[in-house]
């Protein structure tokens, strides 16, 4: 770790089912409450899920629950600020485990810095991105949203965080759903915008710097094992030692 910044641990975790991502974020907010862990970076994919956030109240899930099922979609109601999204194949996941007031930073900050590392990330692969307006969190490219953003403030430690769709399955994305809540609008991915098929763990292991930049923090790999205690089967997944850092 660097002396002169704080350190946050970064986690390549592969694939997770969503409720078991979000119990490791509940256990990793204690843990940093408690000054027992630095801060992480979970970095990730999650099988077919729609998420609800507290913003939302069912009205943007066009799908009823019978044809989620039907199409095995998991449906889940969330604790993360912000209406309705999609997780899935082909799209780079991270939470951020965060005690904002140690990184001298605010939500509104970490938004924002959420939202410039991404449009970092996205300029190395030739994509032009953009913050959105107000109303509108998140980064879009082409009028379309490329990365949704959704955290939680847990009294001073963030959860939750964003999703770049890379190869996502925008079918069902923008059919399943009324993506974030925003009317008109719709989902587009890194695939669709550029012809660029970008590996997750690729873009999971080329995106760290970014986060570093925006917020201030030295990024150091950890091995996912290390979180057994926490979460036993997270432990079981690929190795960090295969995401040298870039």
């Amino acid at each position: 770790m660097s002396k002169s910044l704080p350190g946050v641990l970064a986690y390549w975790l592969a694939e997770v089912p969503y409720r078991e991502a979000w119990d490791l974020q509940r256990s990793l907010v204690e843990a940093v409450r408690r000054r027992e862990h630095p801060g992480a970076l979970l970095l990730l994919q999650h099988p077919h899920v729609f998420t609800i956030g507290r913003r939302g109240d069912g009205s943007t899930l066009l799908w009823s629950e019978e044809e989620c099922a039907r199409r095995g979609v998991e449906l889940v109601w969330s604790d993360r600020g912000g209406d309705a999204t999609y997780h899935g194949p082909g799209q780079l996941v991270g939470y951020p485990i965060l005690d904002l007031p140690a990184l001298g930073s605010d939500i509104l900050r970490h938004i924002r810095g959420l939202e410039q590392s991404l449009i970092a990330y996205l300029a190395t692969l030739g994509i032009a991105s953009e913050a959105g307006a107000p109303g509108m969190t998140g980064v879009w490219a082409r009028g379309a949203k490329v990365a949704a953003i959704g955290v939680k403030l847990n009294q001073t430690v963030t959860s939750h965080g964003f999703a770049l769709n890379l190869t996502s399955d925008l079918e069902i994305f923008n059919a399943g759903i009324v993506p974030c809540g925003l009317v008109g609008k719709r989902a587009t991915s890194v695939l669709e915008v550029s012809g660029l098929r970008v590996d997750v763990a690729e873009a999971a292991r080329a995106y760290p710097r970014h986060f570093a930049e925006t917020h201030g923090v030295a990024v150091e790999w950890a091995d996912p094992a290390s979180l057994r205690v926490m979460l036993p089967s997270v432990g079981e997944q690929v190795s960090t030692r295969t995401l040298p850092v870039v």
